[in-house]
């Protein structure tokens, strides 16, 4: 979005108006966070009866002592359950611990130190290292491959996925090892990869034989209605495609239960699930299996999973409505900003005017309204046009968020006016 797409007449206007709410905003004294998506603790709260489990039985169905070592590939009725949920063979499926960033940091890490079940080398010895980063993107994505020194190349994200074009042309490059991706409901943007483009990914040659697609399913049942849609079956994608090791695939109960005290799944071919065990099996000798239970007795089964996500939508979904109706009520008349619509995730992503992002998370946190900083979406924290936030509505009350998203539209038309005004 340009100055030129703005209603100017329409803006200045207003200036005497939205400078006197901006410096009323300022003297409330506000100390409101809009910056991560966190479960606000009435989500937390939903989880509370698992913290009483898995009581004094700590044998699994299947006959498994979960107090003691081993199984590195976590409980197989927790699998069989999860994979329900993800719509691939419970065989291709490891339960870990709580974090599905670890595993996707362990395998970047093992690949770069190493190399991976198709590498012919460790990545660290090859030269100038490149990564597939859509954006706006996740953060903590980037964080990763930024850590192992990756050129993180951008494409933009479509509607229905990143931009195929883009995509197919860097694969050209053998230095281009993998890609990030959020398949259902990305962070941030909430835009569901299709499964044409899905079945693209799968089937694209790529000059590096060891590329991979870090395939981050974090939000695959994070829906804010009832509608649970289908969760694409990579795996098959890709071993008919003739590319059967392409996808790292992530989930997790990180969101569902408890932040930091859940189950982390990874899923994938047999190849590499072999040759991620080699490895972690050195590292450790089993993940918390006492914790897998209790997290199987909680749930029951894939539809358990769902009520309790329904519970959650029944949280974040008016939250998800406040601020879009706040964002058309301020924001739509004078065409300063695109936002997203959601059905399902933790974020709204937000276009400003080119240039403005940054001065409107300075005016923001002037006012006590704590903003995710502007590039964030971005690798390197860098975007080249200074237009992208991305708001998390999780964490505030439905009262907290009208005064933060409020302030948070005072802050954009004024940073336009300065901008119209330089």
């Amino acid at each position: 979005m340009q100055l030129d797409d703005v209603k100017k007449d329409q803006l200045l206007a207003a200036k005497a108006e939205v400078t006197a709410a901006y410096e009323e905003l300022k003297a409330a004294g506000l100390k409101l966070d809009l910056t991560r998506g966190k479960p606000s603790a009435e989500q937390l709260d939903f989880a509370t009866d698992l913290l009483s489990l898995p009581g004094k039985n700590f044998t699994t169905p299947g006959g498994v002592d979960t107090r003691n070592y081993g199984g590195l590939n976590g409980l197989a009725e927790l699998r069989e359950l999860w994979a329900q949920l993800l719509g691939v063979p419970a065989d291709n499926v490891i339960a870990g611990d709580a974090s599905s960033l670890n595993i996707m940091f362990d395998l970047i890490s093992w690949s770069y130190t190493f190399g991976n079940n198709d590498s012919p080398k460790p990545w660290a010895v090859e030269e100038d290292l490149k990564w597939i980063c859509p954006v706006p993107g996740y953060d903590r994505h980037h964080s990763i491959t930024e850590l192992f020194g990756f050129e993180m190349v951008t494409v933009p994200m479509t509607e229905s996925g990143p931009d195929m074009d883009a995509v197919r042309e860097l694969v050209k490059d053998p230095a281009v090892k993998g890609m990030w991706t959020v398949p259902m409901f990305a962070n941030p943007t909430g835009i569901t990869i299709t499964e044409e483009v899905a079945r693209e990914l799968a089937e694209m040659d790529t000059a590096a034989s060891d590329f991979r697609i870090v395939w981050d399913n974090a939000y695959a049942v994070h829906v804010l209605n009832d509608e649970f849609p289908e969760v694409i079956n990579v795996l098959d994608l890709a071993e008919k495609a003739g590319h059967p090791n392409r996808f790292w695939f992530m989930s997790s109960t990180s969101k569902i239960t408890l932040a930091g005290a859940g189950v982390a799944f990874f899923a994938s071919s047999k190849a590499n699930l072999d040759w991620y065990g080699k490895i972690a099996n050195i590292r450790g000798i089993g993940p918390n299996k006492v914790n897998q239970l209790a997290h199987l007795q909680y749930f029951g089964d894939a539809e358990g999973v769902r009520d309790v996500m329904r519970k959650h939508a029944g949280s974040l979904a008016p939250k998800f409505t406040r601020v879009v109706e706040i964002l058309e009520r301020r924001l739509g008349e004078y065409n300063v900003a695109d936002w997203t619509n959601p059905a399902g995730g933790y974020f709204i992503s937000v276009d400003l005017v080119d240039g403005t992002a940054s001065r409107v998370v300075q005016l923001a946190k002037e006012a006590g309204v704590a903003l995710t900083g502007a590039g964030s979406t971005f690798p390197l924290k860098q975007d080249p046009n200074d237009r992208n936030l991305r708001l998390a509505p999780s964490m505030p009350t439905i009262d907290q968020l009208d005064t933060a998203m409020d302030g948070f539209a005072t802050c954009v038309l004024l940073a336009t006016i300065e901008a119209l005004e330089a």
